[in-house]
């Protein structure tokens, strides 16, 4: 019986290494690419803003905070055989935290955003860039995963990411759903470098990560 004990929790150990060691692997990033022209034949599907989100995680030593990200429009084009193409726009102005309250999450959201004065450009300076955008420029599937992969483009900077995610279609009520996991991006190659022990020396623990973490939890409905 204890080595049968033994024997599991060995077991259990080593999923949960191979897990976080997939969740923290940083996802590739490369040049922009052009999207793929989509058939005549590929229907529309309006992304449903009310029901979709981006979800966001920043750290740094003394811990972790997340949140939400609205779009502001989108669309996603599907035929018989799934996803084909698509873009969304980001709706910047609209950065949520969640697992703060009162002055302190409306501290954090101004700083966030820029409309802390002198901060303005420490992270998304959304009076200037109140859009980003991600553009479908591929599908592929990979043992069994499906890898999408498309342009992302924050503060004018785009550069080509390569994620798995999961897409499902419902014909009952002609909708698509598209999810992924975290999708860990290095923040720095968007050019946004406060606080980043990249490019400031002698920081100690007063750094805040250059990992960035996003997840797409997208609805849309096909048009009429």
């Amino acid at each position: 019986m204890r080595k049968k004990v033994i024997n599991s929790m060995l077991v259990l150990s080593l999923v949960a290494t191979a897990f976080s060691c997939k969740s923290d692997k940083k996802t590739e990033t490369s040049d922009v690419k052009e999207a793929k022209e989509t058939s005549d034949m590929a229907a529309t599907y309006n992304v449903d803003v009310e029901q979709s989100k981006i979800n966001w995680v920043g750290s740094k030593p003394a811990g972790q905070h997340n949140g939400t990200v609205s779009l502001s429009k989108g669309t996603l084009k599907a035929n018989d055989n799934g996803l084909v193409g698509g873009n969304v726009v980001i709706d910047m102005t609209s950065i949520e935290v969640l697992d703060l309250e009162g002055q302190d999450k409306k501290d954090l959201e101004n700083h966030l955003m820029g409309y802390s004065n002198g901060k303005e450009d420490h992270f998304f300076n959304v009076t200037k860039y109140p859009e980003a955008k991600f553009e479908i420029t591929g599908m592929e599937t990979v043992e069994d995963q499906t890898m999408l992969s498309g342009n992302l483009t924050l503060k004018e900077t785009s550069k080509n990411i390569t994620f798995p995610v999961n897409v499902s279609m419902n014909k009952t009520d002609d909708s698509l759903m598209l999810t992924s996991d975290e999708v860990i991006l290095d923040r720095t190659e968007w050019g946004i470098k406060f606080m980043s022990k990249s490019f400031i020396e002698n920081l100690g623990d007063n750094f805040v990560s250059d990992e960035m973490k996003l997840s797409f939890d997208l609805k849309a409905f096909k048009a009429e």
